[in-house]
């Protein structure tokens, strides 16, 4: 990437309303931050949701803000008491920076922190620019082989990992994941990684189910459209396993996959919701009891997720590039919104406007 002060950004200003406009060149305003020329950025289901929507639950768009936040890039400088990282370092950006202080951050839970500075999330900007300031410990250095792209991936990698941590899954256990979007079919890999000896990826595109069982799934299931409780059945019957399975996760958020979730994980087994749907559901209540279901929800990331996300990279036990649908220009990704939006690809990767 050549020297450029070029800070082209890429703004929501409402609801389907994006402009493409200069912005300062962000400074250093704190000793431990790096300043990073931002290379490639894929588009998250998030971003998709403030473009149409114009908000996410509590979070709502009040001020023209810059999307992105699935980032990777190239540092350009660095503060005074940056110890661990370089100018010409390759980073993989963690979005969010907590306030380090309160009692979720203290205790090792600062993806809770309600202080919370996150990228494209109002009233914060998001990286798809040309320039990005970031904590020194939110920037993971990537090894040489691991290209920009991959660091790029980091991001909805470190999503997957934090779910399934969340499952409490185990070498030789069996696992359902609901959804076989970029979350989902990452869930699988991190669930093939930590030696799940049943991974089965459900959703209702034949296509999505193919790229599924090719990448990380042992099996796959299409629901009918038939109650939770036969689907949970059939799917259990073709998995051989009538007890239930060990750990369901729900990364797709409709309240169909939810409902089957409960009927579908076995007794005393662990259900984790990954993915954001309607705010109120109906939900088997008695299902969960019955079976003492232990219920979680996962939001992001925490301490170690990113880091053990670059190792299953580095190490090749989490393969992200096959997930990499297309490349797209800068002023190319309004457009790529749109076929993003239109289920075109699994994920799609903007270049910088700085990267040629």
């Amino acid at each position: 990437m050549a020297e450029t002060t070029d800070n082209l950004s890429f703004i929501l200003n409402k609801p389907f309303d994006v402009t493409f406009a200069q912005q300062p060149k962000p400074e250093l305003t704190s000793p431990h931050d790096v300043l990073v020329a931002i290379n490639y950025t894929g588009i998250c289901g998030s971003d998709v949701h403030y473009w149409e929507h114009g908000r996410i639950g509590s979070f709502i768009l009040k001020e023209p803000m810059v999307l992105g936040h699935e980032s990777a890039g190239t540092i350009t400088a660095i503060g005074s008491s940056v110890t661990t990282l370089a100018v010409g370092d390759r980073v993989a950006l963690e979005p969010g920076t907590p306030c380090r202080r309160c009692e979720p951050c203290l205790s090792g839970h600062y993806n809770l922190c309600p202080l919370m500075k996150f990228a494209a999330t109002p009233p914060f900007g998001g990286t798809l620019t040309g320039f990005y300031t970031s904590a020194e410990d939110f920037c993971y250095k990537l090894p040489p082989h691991v290209t920009l792209q991959e660091g790029a991936l980091l991001e909805p990698l470190a999503v997957a990992v934090h779910i399934v941590k969340q499952a409490e899954l185990k070498p030789g256990q069996s696992i359902v994941v609901m959804g076989a979007g970029p979350v989902g079919l990452l869930c699988c890999a991190v669930a093939k990684a930590y030696g799940a000896s049943v991974i089965a990826s459900v959703d209702i595109q034949p296509a999505r189910l193919e790229f599924a069982k090719g990448y990380a799934a042992t099996h796959t299931f299409t629901p009918a459209r038939v109650s939770a409780e036969e689907n949970a059945a059939n799917l259990l019957k073709e998995l051989g396993l009538p007890s239930g399975t060990d750990a369901v996760i729900d990364a797709s958020g409709a309240e169909p996959s939810i409902q089957t979730s409960i009927h579908t994980v076995r007794r005393g087994g662990v259900y984790v919701q990954g993915g954001m749907g309607k705010p109120e559901i109906t939900f088997p209540i008695m299902e969960l009891c019955t079976k003492e279901v232990t219920c979680k929800g996962s939001f992001r990331y925490g301490s170690g997720d990113y880091k053990l996300a670059l190792e299953f990279v580095s190490k090749g036990l989490v393969d992200v590039k096959p997930l990499i649908s297309r490349t797209v220009e800068f002023t190319d990704a309004e457009q790529a919104f749109k076929d993003v939006k239109g289920g075109q690809g699994i994920k799609v990767l903007i270049k910088g406007p700085n990267e040629k």
